[in-house]
């Protein structure tokens, strides 16, 4: 089982260039991932992205790449018929409308038309392969730290397992003697009613057999007792089993809900109570299970 929040990271630092890849992830209905990198890096992004899905089901999954560029490695290229472009202009305008001044080299500051890093998609290309290494090593340890918080969410969703197959084995207990506490209650209100002790024994009978059938809940029990088996199946498996543990949760709360209201008895509305509140906690637990 592995939980969907996780930390990752991984760097490279050399002379020429240093490379950082961090991965964050948190909870979310589906995988969602979010890369951010360098612009020079936007052609990989898909396998980048490919390579996050091959080890994460779901989640929200932020990938950052950061990139510091070291001394000695000079990128920066002159386009020399762009400047030239905007000198003849610079002179065209100041002779039109009779500016004085000459041509400095103000005139370029901020112009990325200009200077440009022209070599940096040739850079980007070998330095992909850092990053594919990089990121590799980045999702292993995000994997094994998801490995442990799931590892802590499995053992909390056993004891909550335990404790509901504790609360279904007390229903079923109590369950066994309705009829006979139907009876008795029967024959109380029969005897407040009517004020005589004589009461119709074949009808008595009848009446309690008629409220037994209505308050019988042991097919719910035994749909309980098949969803509690899938669960602690799911739990132990692990993997990408979020999705399937919250629906069977669902399915278990169902079969609470209908046991509480066909029992008509007090004790069991407790215990479903109970029941529910082991069901609410096993799904707050859920909501970080990939």
């Amino acid at each position: 089982m592995r939980s969907m929040t996780g930390y990752g990271s991984s760097e490279s630092l050399e002379p020429a260039v240093g490379i950082t890849v961090e991965i964050r992830s948190v909870n979310h209905r589906y995988l969602d991932v979010k890369i951010t990198a360098p612009r020079e890096y936007g052609p990989w992004e898909a396998e980048i992205r490919r390579a996050v899905a091959s080890t994460v089901g779901r989640g929200r999954v932020e990938v950052y790449v950061g990139r510091t560029a070291g001394a000695g490695k000079s990128n920066v290229a002159l386009r020399r018929d762009v400047a030239a472009a905007w000198v003849k202009a610079w002179k065209r305008l100041k002779k039109d409308f009779s500016l004085s001044g000459e041509v400095e080299l103000s005139l370029f500051q901020g112009r990325d038309d200009i200077f440009r890093a022209g070599d940096q998609k040739r850079y980007a290309k070998a330095e992909i392969r850092v990053v594919k290494r990089l990121l590799a090593r980045a999702l292993e340890s995000h994997h094994r730290e998801r490995e442990r918080e799931g590892a802590h969410l499995k053992r909390d969703m056993e004891k909550r397992l335990r404790a509901l197959s504790a609360v279904r084995s007390r229903i079923r207990r109590r369950m066994a003697g309705q009829s006979r506490r139907l009876r008795v209650r029967l024959e109380e209100k029969v005897k407040d009613l009517t004020g005589s002790a004589v009461v119709d024994r074949s009808r008595l009978v009848q009446e309690t057999a008629m409220l037994a059938e209505r308050a019988d809940v042991s097919e719910e029990l035994v749909r309980l007792e098949s969803h509690m088996e899938s669960l602690a199946q799911l739990v132990a498996d692990g993997n990408e089993v979020g999705k399937r543990i919250d629906f069977l949760l669902q399915e278990v709360n169902r079969e609470l809900n209908t046991i509480a209201s066909k029992a008509g008895d007090l004790d069991v509305t407790r215990l479903v109570v109970d029941g529910k509140a082991e069901v609410e906690k096993l799904r707050e637990q859920v909501q970080n299970v990939e």
